[in-house]
């Protein structure tokens, strides 16, 4: 016996398996609330191990050191910034330049459950792929591959600065927003580009 399939049986069968998909994508029973939850946990986890302004700097002068607080960059809390070195506070990059960036992040709910070791990294070795955005711009793959909370500390500081930086999802890569996976970058170096 032969089946013959519509092309509403089809449109049917192709929206099931879309929906289950969604569905299996999240722990079982967890919604995205939950997930939101799971995020601002572990991030409430990670910085209550450090110390946490949650201002900027009326002067826009930051404590800088490994000792600095972490600083509440937006106020939904989505960037903190902790500065190890400022830069070049005369030579700042301007809208529309090409920044490289080199860095260390971690996620931060495995950091919460004692899973280290799990890192992205091209910080060590310089034969890695540099990462590069457009100062500035927030629609270039390029630029969105890491999200917009990187390109926070170029609003502040100057080339050649150093940070650490905790990006919550919805400012980080587009792959983690659904996820609702935090990300602590440290180390993160800011380049001028050189031509």
């Amino acid at each position: 016996m032969k089946f013959k399939f519509s092309s509403i049986s089809i449109l049917y069968v192709s929206l099931f398996m879309i929906v289950a998909t969604g569905f299996s994508s999240c722990k079982e029973g967890e919604s995205y609330s939950d997930l939101l939850n799971d995020e601002r946990e572990a991030v409430n986890w990670y910085l209550a191990q450090h110390r946490v302004v949650p201002y900027i700097p009326e002067d826009s002068v930051f404590e800088v050191g490994p000792d600095a607080p972490f600083y509440r960059m937006d106020s939904d809390g989505s960037v903190y910034m902790r500065v190890l070195d400022p830069g070049d506070m005369e030579n700042r990059p301007v809208s529309g330049q090409t920044v490289y960036i080199r860095f260390t992040r971690q996620n931060i709910k495995y950091l919460q459950q004692g899973i280290t070791g799990v890192s992205d990294s091209n910080s060590d070795d310089m034969t890695t792929a540099t990462v590069s955005l457009i100062y500035g711009n927030s629609v270039l793959p390029s630029t969105t591959k890491y999200g917009e909370g990187l390109q926070v500390p170029l609003d502040f500081l100057g080339y050649n600065c150093e940070v650490d930086l905790i990006v919550k999802s919805v400012l980080g890569a587009t792959g983690d927003i659904s996820q609702c996976i935090p990300y602590i970058y440290t180390k993160t170096k800011y380049f001028k580009a050189e031509y």
